[in-house]
């Protein structure tokens, strides 16, 4: 395997541990401060680093689009998530309808992991 591909194979597995945790890390008593800190991150890079390259920006899906182009992969979606969905369907997802559904996944996640801190750190005090 060549380093490109080992590069677009961590690149892969590196957005799945993120997507992952986004989803799922506000469960356990233990990672919620850590996942509070997660979804600011990636929010702050899909609203502010957007206001400069776009809403929804994500440097490592740009780090790995680069990868992929290099690699000889054409007309890559905006999307990891899309990306990933069409290539496990095979078919052609409506973007509008991938970036809906990360949206309302991602912001139900936020709210969770914020009421759930909030209220560590109130019982805390």
């Amino acid at each position: 395997m060549t380093g490109l591909k080992l590069l677009d194979v961590f690149f892969t597995l590196l957005h799945l541990l993120i997507i992952g945790f986004n989803l799922l890390g506000w469960i356990w008593k233990g990672t919620r401060r850590l996942h509070l800190y997660s979804v600011l991150i990636t929010a702050a890079s899909w609203l502010v680093l957007g206001i400069w390259y776009g809403i929804g920006y994500c440097p490592i899906t740009d780090w790995q689009w680069r990868v992929k182009t290099e690699l000889g992969e054409r007309n890559l979606p905006n999307s990891f998530i899309k990306y990933q969905v069409d290539r496990l369907t095979g078919i052609n997802s409506d973007s509008a309808v991938i970036d809906a559904a990360t949206g309302i996944t991602f912001a139900v996640v936020t709210v969770l992991s914020v009421y759930l801190n909030l209220r560590a750190w109130r019982r805390h005090r």
